[in-house]
């Protein structure tokens, strides 16, 4: 009996994660062709938090085009110059086209710190420099430098392409505006979604709070004396969970895909018209067993100056490597 127990389990449990990430994956809405950004403090966030997100939203039959913009370069413990590089090796891994969509802010007004709250105004401000073309400058946002050059170099590439952010500074380099400064133009933005932690940040980690507090000025801040236009950019963020969920890893996929599905029968989980276009008010990714592996990867192969023993528990029990629920934020 026990026998049987030891090998059924085991059994039904895989069967029922691949059925779930099935489902998933074909049953709930998905983002098409859009231009998407992920927003991230630090270099790993996108590996221990974001993995099943990237992972479907790179996949090239949706079309997207997705970039990371990082806000830190990881420096707490002087290995700065490393991180960088292991945040591209990632980024590369879970799914994104080239290393030119991976940037990074190296700015002392954005340190990696579990003490410090980050503007959310500067935040804003390197936003609205990379993202709204009336703000673009000729110095367009610096991709991440190959292992020979040491400091972050600016990039000649045009502020129009799609590949980068176009132009953006760090937080020192430029000042808020008033967004309601010619308030009939229409609203536009170089990106259609911004994906980033919510108000909790997932640790409570006050960079990752920041974040958020950013994000949602950014978007006031364009919006602000435009009403009766459609914000262009839709913001989703990742849902905290409590501690039990947070380690129980696929366990949780079935109490997340119901917990969807019911906010969706209350009419909470359906479609606003947003960015020109019907937007999903909530979203969940579940990797397969093979996307798992890769996020695992992504941090044992990329980030590994990060692998202490403590992530090596996070890797293999952590629901965040292997589930993702995005809700989308009113603005």
């Amino acid at each position: 009996m026990q026998l049987y127990l030891a090998v059924t389990v085991p059994v039904l449990l895989l069967t029922l994660w691949l059925y779930t990430a099935h489902i998933s994956r074909f049953q709930f809405p998905r983002l098409v062709s859009k231009r998407i950004c992920l927003l991230i403090a630090h270099p790993d966030d996108e590996a221990m938090f974001f993995a099943p997100t990237i992972l479907v939203l790179t996949n090239p039959e949706l079309g997207n085009h997705v970039k990371i913009l990082c806000l830190s370069s990881g420096n707490a413990d002087g290995l700065g110059e490393t991180r960088k590089q292991e945040l591209i090796a990632s980024a590369l891994l879970l799914g994104l086209r080239s290393p030119a969509d991976v940037f990074m802010i190296d700015d002392a007004a954005f340190p990696d710190s579990m003490t410090t709250t980050w503007s959310a105004a500067g935040i804003s401000s390197v936003l609205s420099s990379a993202f709204i073309p009336s703000r673009q400058t000729s110095k367009p946002l610096p991709p991440i430098p190959s292992k020979s050059t040491r400091k972050l170099t600016r990039s000649s590439t045009s502020s129009s392409s799609r590949n980068t952010p176009s132009s953006a500074t760090s937080s020192s380099d430029v000042k808020i505006s008033s967004m309601g400064k010619g308030g009939n133009e229409t609203p536009t933005s170089t990106i259609d979604i911004l994906i980033t932690f919510d108000r909790y940040g997932i640790s409570r980690h006050p960079n990752h709070i920041s974040l958020n507090h950013g994000a949602l000025h950014w978007l006031k801040s364009m919006m602000k004396g435009k009403e009766g236009w459609e914000c262009p950019v839709t913001l989703y963020t990742l849902t905290s969970t409590n501690i039990l969920r947070k380690y129980i890893s696929v366990l949780d996929a079935p109490f997340t895909m119901l917990t969807c599905v019911l906010a969706s029968m209350r009419g909470a989980g359906g479609r606003d018209k947003g960015a020109g276009k019907e937007m999903p008010r909530r979203l969940m990714y579940l990797s397969d067993v093979a996307g798992y592996r890769t996020a695992q990867k992504a941090m044992t192969a990329a980030h590994k100056s990060q692998m202490r023993w403590f992530r090596w528990g996070w890797i293999g029990v952590g629901r965040y490597m292997v589930v993702n629920d995005l809700r989308r934020e009113k603005v």
